[in-house]
């Protein structure tokens, strides 16, 4: 229908200052051109000069509807780029309000709160427009665009120019404009979605050469015959990378792909409500709350406008962000989120129960009794999937007033997100885990130490030693290590250098002396030690070892757990065990000197000591032992070796690539690694074009961060007569390390450049952990 606009409208300021032929003229000119619009813009942006004129009015907007954000879109030209304006369809704006109740509207004066009401109550006029650009609405004329009672969009006029109100003639006209106007913009939707239909999901693997057109028709062929999506069949019969795939889907859906990742926090604070069944039904899955305060959500189709309309009212008044994902990656998110391997609960059963009980666990004073069901499960739900994920430590981070609780883990020795907490159940799940600890529930004040059987709780066979900390706003941070109980790694796979190796084996086969293991906390020395002890543990070898805890157990060692509390210390331990027939002695660490005192003699009369420090080098483990008050010829005569240890972040064995140096990288290793003469004697590879190292990429197998598992780096210094004279003599730091260089000690950083070079890790990691 063409628009066909009365032109006996003198007065009326459609076309005042016109002839009857120019003004038809006009009318014609408009008509051919929404027509033929080759786009959405040519509507939208490029006519509105003409309908303006039309009508003699100061301003124009058409919207159109997006459908699946229930807004109307109106676009614009600011400069060189288009824009868009957004309104909500509902009586939230005027032109919503037309839209929404499909019906004209006609103001006189939007500033006219009795005007409105009239109309509508819930109508209002929304100020921030005006108040933005400094123009003054004071006339709306608004027209819902439909086409056969389809709602297509609404046009809106502001102002007439002569200040008059809009007549009934400029309804009319209005209206046959809209009539118009929602031909041509349903056209332009046909045009898109024919458009859309010529593309296809799987556009980019054919644009990119990895599947035939040929290949996609037989794929489809047999995900019918085989009742499984496409998907399913290019991966595993035509063997098309999921990345790939996955990429594909996300330019056709213009979402981001999102594929499952083990290591993804739990989104407690999203996930209360929601059923697994519901979930897996309509295969989708919140992921996380964005920095900007938008759900992720991952979804198979993110076109489906019911389901996303769901997800919308599931999830009022928040921004949702969707992520494609393939449908068995929900299902393992979803898996991940809700399930592990012993309990059965899900989480969002757990969250249910915990609303329930709300009321109870916000009541500090009454604690959480070990019956609690709700924060009992979510506990050990905490605790076994942190083991399962392999974490050494449990963070539990409270924040003050509404903020959730943070649960973090170390896992490699990197801490990760795990899950959130919602803040109602930060007090519980801290009085829980003081209930397994044994620790005082009413005590915040002070920190606490304690320690969890975890059996007798959840059925795994690990100890927590536990420690709280109080921290700001009354509230207190709880950190778990997981002392899982295990054998010790072979000497052989604990990433030693033949010639620390071979080196290292020499003073644990000897019959007497002390041997020392040092580093900062979690650099594996307690490992390294009972690697060792395994190596010398025969049945004609007694051995006993006393530690703070037994982390690791073995049959053939009599361990003993020392209890500070009740007197029974390192040093205690070793009286006792000197008493009872020991060849081998191995003490946690060397706190005081009354430990290290007792563990040279023992290794002077007849025993071998292993024991550990915490100092930062070989070297320096001297100089510390001789100010602990040791008298320096006795522990020069006992000393065997001291072994300095880091664990250093190995690259993905799944995804590391190899690339060829620059000289610039080379030469700054040589130069690390203490100069060409040095670097020549023990690696002695030349920079030529065959030389290659590995660099990280990132997969599925390491969460795609490049990196996965830990190997040591090592710096072993030799009690040779050399470096007995110079511990004789108290000789400085520099002095011990200089002669034990000169007689074949690998510092930790030249360990680790060797390492690099084998193709294991890169520098990035190895000076992290060690001091260049």
């Amino acid at each position: 229908m063409a628009v066909t606009l009365s032109t006996a409208q003198t007065g009326t300021g459609a076309h005042s200052s016109s002839s009857d032929a120019e003004y038809r003229r006009k009318v014609q000119e408009v008509n051919k051109r929404i027509f033929s619009a080759a786009n959405l813009d040519e509507i939208l942006i490029d006519i509105k000069e003409d309908i303006i004129d039309l009508f003699a009015a100061q301003r124009i907007t058409i919207y159109y509807v997006d459908g699946i954000k229930r807004e109307l879109v109106s676009r614009y030209k600011s400069g060189e780029e288009v824009e868009e304006i957004r309104v909500p369809l509902s009586p939230d704006s005027i032109a919503g309000f037309a839209a929404y109740k499909q019906r004209m509207v006609n103001i006189k004066d939007v500033y006219n709160q009795r005007e409105l009401v009239k109309i509508d109550p819930a109508l209002s006029f929304d100020e921030k427009w005006d108040r933005r650009s400094g123009f003054t609405s004071k006339q709306i004329l608004v027209a819902p665009i439909l086409f056969k009672k389809m709602l297509i969009g609404a046009i809106q006029l502001v102002n007439r120019k002569d200040g008059k109100p809009f007549t009934e003639e400029d309804e009319r006209n209005l209206t046959e404009l809209a009539e118009t106007m929602g031909i041509g913009l349903y056209n332009q939707k046909k045009m898109a979605a024919a458009k859309k239909g010529r593309r296809n999901k799987y556009d980019h693997l054919m644009e990119n050469h990895i599947l035939t057109q040929k290949e996609l028709t037989r794929a489809v062929t047999l995900a019918r015959e085989n009742s499984q999506t496409v998907e399913e069949v290019l991966i595993k019969e035509f063997n098309v990378p999921k990345d790939e795939l996955g990429t594909s889907l996300a330019k056709y859906y213009d979402a981001p792909y999102r594929p499952y990742d083990k290591g993804t926090p739990i989104p407690g604070e999203l996930l209360g409500g929601l059923k697994v069944p519901f979930m897996k039904n309509n295969t989708w899955v919140p992921l996380c709350t964005t920095p900007e305060g938008d759900i992720q959500i991952a979804i198979d189709n993110p076109h489906d406008i019911q389901r996303v309309n769901e997800i919308k009212a599931l999830f009022t008044g928040k921004r949702i962000k969707f992520c494609v994902s393939f449908k068995e990656d929900i299902y393992d998110f979803i898996e991940l989120f809700t399930t592990d391997e012993v309990e059965t609960s899900s989480i969002d059963d757990i969250l249910s129960k915990m609303q329930e009980e709300e009321e109870e666990i916000e009541d500090t004073s009454m604690g959480v009794s070990e019956e609690s069901s709700a924060i009992v499960q979510l506990v050990n739900k905490v605790i076994i999937d942190a083991y399962n994920r392999g974490a050494s430590d449990i963070h539990i981070e409270p924040y003050p007033g509404k903020g959730n609780t943070e649960v973090r883990i170390r896992v490699d020795g990197r801490c990760t997100l795990y899950q959130t907490i919602p803040y109602h159940y930060k007090n519980a799940v801290a009085s829980r885990i003081k209930i397994m600890s044994d620790l005082d529930i009413a005590e915040k004040r002070k920190p606490q130490d304690g320690k969890i059987k975890f059996k007798k709780y959840g059925g795994l066979d690990i100890e927590l030693r536990v420690a709280t900390v109080p921290t700001q706003g009354g509230l207190e941070d709880i950190v778990m290590r997981i002392l899982a109980a295990g054998e010790p790694i072979p000497l052989s796979k604990m990433g030693f250098s033949k010639h620390n190796y071979d080196n290292f084996i020499t003073c644990v086969t000897r019959p007497y002396g002390i041997i020392f293991v040092c580093g900062p906390t979690g650099s594996g020395k307690t490992t390294t030690l009972h690697s060792a002890l395994k190596y010398i543990n025969k049945v004609e070898t007694k051995i006993w070892t006393a530690e703070d805890p037994v982390e690791i157990t073995q049959r053939g060692l009599r361990q003993v757990q020392v209890k500070p509390k009740i007197g029974f210390d390192f040093a205690a331990a070793m009286r006792a065990f000197l008493r009872a027939d020991p060849d081998v002695i191995m003490v946690g660490e060397m706190r005081d000197k009354e430990t290290t005192h007792i563990g040279i003699e023992a290794s002077l009369t007849g025993h071998l000591v292993f024991s550990t420090l915490h100092t930062n080098s070989a070297p320096e483990s001297i100089t510390r032992l001789l100010d602990m008050g040791m008298d320096p010829f006795n522990f020069a005569d006992a000393v065997l070796c001291i072994l300095a240890q880091r664990l250093v972040l190995t690259l993905c064995k799944d995804c590391k690539k190899s690339y060829h140096p620059s000289k610039e990288e080379y030469d700054e290793l040589v130069r690390l690694y203490g100069g060409q003469e040095l670097f020549d004697k023990s690696i002695n590879l030349p920079f030529t074009d065959d030389l290659e190292f590995n660099r990280p990429a990132g997969c599925n197998a390491c969460n795609n961060t490049g990196y996965r598992g830990r190997m040591g780096l090592h710096e072993l210094l030799m009690g040779s007569l050399d470096i007995k004279r110079l511990i004789q003599t108290r000789a400085r730091v520099e002095e011990i390390r200089e002669k034990a260089i000169q007689e074949g000690m690998r510092t930790l950083m030249q360990d680790g450049i060797e390492k690099i070079f084998q193709g294991y890790c890169d520098l990035i990691m190895v000076r992290k952990v060690c001091i260049s």
